[in-house]
């Protein structure tokens, strides 16, 4: 699947390549309670210092949480350095 929430990491946030890799980057994954999106606590209990600001980036239609279209749009226009 698609890493758009490391993508979001890792250019918010300039973390390192090692950390973004040890991270689980698939959408079912981070959706831990598989209710076909991912909320701001659900990205950060992955990615803990993943800010409001870089998620509400992904959050297009801005209802809080990132669906699996919004993780994949936004990693194509944030494709990992």
């Amino acid at each position: 699947m698609k890493k758009l929430l490391v993508t979001a990491l890792v250019l918010g946030l300039g973390s390192s390549a090692a950390l973004a890799q040890a991270a689980p980057t698939d959408f079912a994954t981070i959706d831990a309670d598989k209710d076909g999106a991912v909320t701001l606590t659900e990205a950060q209990a992955v990615w803990p210092q993943l800010t409001e600001e870089i998620f509400k980036a992904a959050d297009v239609n801005a209802d809080a949480k990132v669906d699996q279209a919004e993780y994949e749009a936004f990693l194509t226009a944030n494709p990992p350095a």
